[in-house]
């Protein structure tokens, strides 16, 4: 992968599994809060899998498109949008009617600075969103913040383990999951959490906040030594299947427990670079235990080591980035 195009075309290339799936969802499929780092790939790869499949699908990506580029590319692809602020209750009018939603909306970086805001979006739209489909199944994107921090040998925290997070975007993250349990009880709509942990493609994410320090010679934290990671576009097919797995919550990301130290050195092996670390493993750090979801939809196909692989050729060819660090190194829970 030499540019983003072609990086495109790997995000959102389905699998056969995927296209199969897809003669299963009834028109329309709504996506809530499309505009995201994850939603416009999501998008087209479900239109693609749709197409595959020779199912008329209409996929209906729904934001406010603050970026008009991803509009206009998403309309080329096939992918109807429709522009709503989803902090307004009247927006939900304009929105078509469904029986399958899928709820990428969400507000991480900047709660320090405006947590009010964080609050609003991570509670308000989950309720106007159930209000709008309550009948409707419904796969909501959460997080992995939602747990503590765990024990680097327990192999991460399972969807058992009790929500007691640090931080005030992780506990607004914990309400946004009340908040739509309590709804989904009130109107009997089918509700699948999904808490995802962190996916990676070539221009942002965990393994390439990595990649880049590495490459440019800063430092490399080991605080939080340890993460999990999934190649964006497994997650995004993950999603997209998951309209059809039980109702509840499941976490979402890759198998492995990787280490940060092995992964930078990896790079540095790569990139011929020396790498300079910081601080030393803590005990404890950010694992998801995705071991239910694996077993239900099979092991995500993309490996840690093509991961790696593909980032270290598209840093050293002066790739893009998004600029969107993960902070994966935070501890405190301020983001």
């Amino acid at each position: 992968m030499n540019t983003e195009a072609e990086l495109d075309d790997v995000l959102t290339r389905p699998r056969p599994v995927l296209v199969e799936f897809m003669r299963t969802v009834k028109s329309p499929l709504v996506i809530l809060g499309a505009g995201g780092k994850m939603g416009p790939t999501l998008a087209v790869l479900a239109r693609r899998a749709a197409e595959a499949a020779q199912h008329s699908l209409r996929v209906v990506a729904v934001s406010r498109f603050s970026d008009a580029y991803a509009k206009t590319a998403l309309e080329k692809s096939g992918v109807e949008t429709c522009e709503a602020d989803l902090l307004e209750r009247e927006s939900y009018k304009r929105l078509p009617d469904a029986e399958n939603i899928i709820y990428l909306v969400g507000l991480k970086f900047g709660t320090v600075q405006n947590p009010a805001l964080t609050w609003a979006i991570n509670t308000l739209v989950p309720a106007y969103a159930v209000e709008r489909y309550p009948k409707a199944r419904m796969v909501a994107l959460s997080t992995g913040n939602v747990y503590p921090l765990v024990p680097v040998r327990s192999g991460g925290a399972t969807e058992a383990h009790p929500l007691t997070p640090v931080g005030e975007y992780a506990n607004a993250a914990v309400a946004r999951e009340r908040v739509f349990e309590y709804c989904a009880q009130k109107y009997g709509t089918s509700l699948t959490l999904l808490r995802l942990n962190y996916a990676v493609e070539l221009r942002y994410g965990v393994l390439v906040d990595v990649a880049r320090r590495v490459w440019t010679g800063e430092t490399v934290d080991l605080a939080s030594g340890y993460f999990n990671c999934i190649w964006q576009g497994d997650a995004n097919e993950f999603i997209v299947r998951s309209l059809r797995i039980d109702a509840g919550a499941w976490n979402l990301t890759g198998p492995d427990v990787i280490s940060v130290r092995n992964v930078a050195e990896q790079f540095g092996k790569l990139f011929s670079k020396e790498v300079r670390f910081i601080n030393t493993e803590s005990e404890t750090t950010l694992l998801n235990n995705a071991a239910r979801i694996c077993k239900r939809l099979g092991p995500p196909p993309t490996s840690l080591q093509t991961m790696i692989d593909w980032i270290a050729d598209w840093v050293r060819g002066g790739g893009r980035s998004l600029g969107k660090p993960t902070h994966y190194e935070v501890r405190d829970g301020k983001y």
